[in-house]
């Protein structure tokens, strides 16, 4: 079956070939003996809010000043 590539580097897969292997909506992408292989992998939502913070490339340090910030912003504008 042929999947043309755009200019992109997009691929549109067949739906017989998704339907085969399940709905996924990442895939796991390497080369093997000049070949490309996708496995469809299932990423849970925690698991890709980690891999957001990862690619972000946010520290500890990063989100406790942001917390500080939206703490002091937050009492500032309190109506107490």
């Amino acid at each position: 079956m042929l999947a043309k590539m755009t200019s992109k580097n997009q691929l549109t897969l067949p739906k017989s070939i998704t339907a085969a292997v399940g709905a996924a909506e990442y895939f796991d992408v390497e080369t093997r003996n000049g070949q490309i292989i996708l496995t469809p992998v299932r990423i849970q939502r925690g698991d890709a809010v980690r891999a957001k913070l990862a690619e972000l490339n946010l520290q500890e340090s990063d989100i406790n000043d942001a917390l500080a910030w939206a703490r002091k912003a937050s009492a500032g504008n309190s109506p107490l």
